[in-house]
């Protein structure tokens, strides 16, 4: 039990330590709010799930070659999870190519807009 709860604390840590590393940076208003949340989200959140998605198709490949050699319930689990893990990664490989084709549609390329200035009489 003390190996488990170790073995999880040590892998909550190596996970925070990006997060730590920005704490630096500090949230005053809304436009670092909403940089930070791209931040989260492009360098934390994505490759997670990508990296979970993988996880679960080297999970479902074991099941199926190693586990569930004469076991047919196994190798039909691995067969399941292999398709899910596929289909996740197919899912996010599309999501990420409507986000890029809506940005060369329309022109974002992560620059801050210039606002219109008034002229000043002193």
């Amino acid at each position: 039990m003390k190996k488990k709860l170790a073995s999880y604390t040590a892998a909550a840590l190596a996970f925070s330590f990006p997060l730590v590393a920005s704490a630096q940076q500090a949230i005053t208003n809304v436009q670092s709010l909403v940089t930070w949340m791209i931040w989260f989200i492009n360098h934390i959140a994505v490759p997670f799930v990508f990296a979970a998605a993988f996880i679960v198709f080297i999970w479902g490949v074991f099941q199926t070659l190693i586990i569930g050699k004469g076991n047919e319930e196994k190798a039909a689990e691995g067969r399941s999870l292999i398709i899910w893990g596929v289909v996740g990664f197919l899912v996010m490989l599309s999501i990420w190519g409507l986000v890029n084709v809506a940005t060369n549609t329309f022109n974002l390329n992560n620059a801050a807009p210039s606002y219109p200035t008034t002229p000043y009489n002193p």
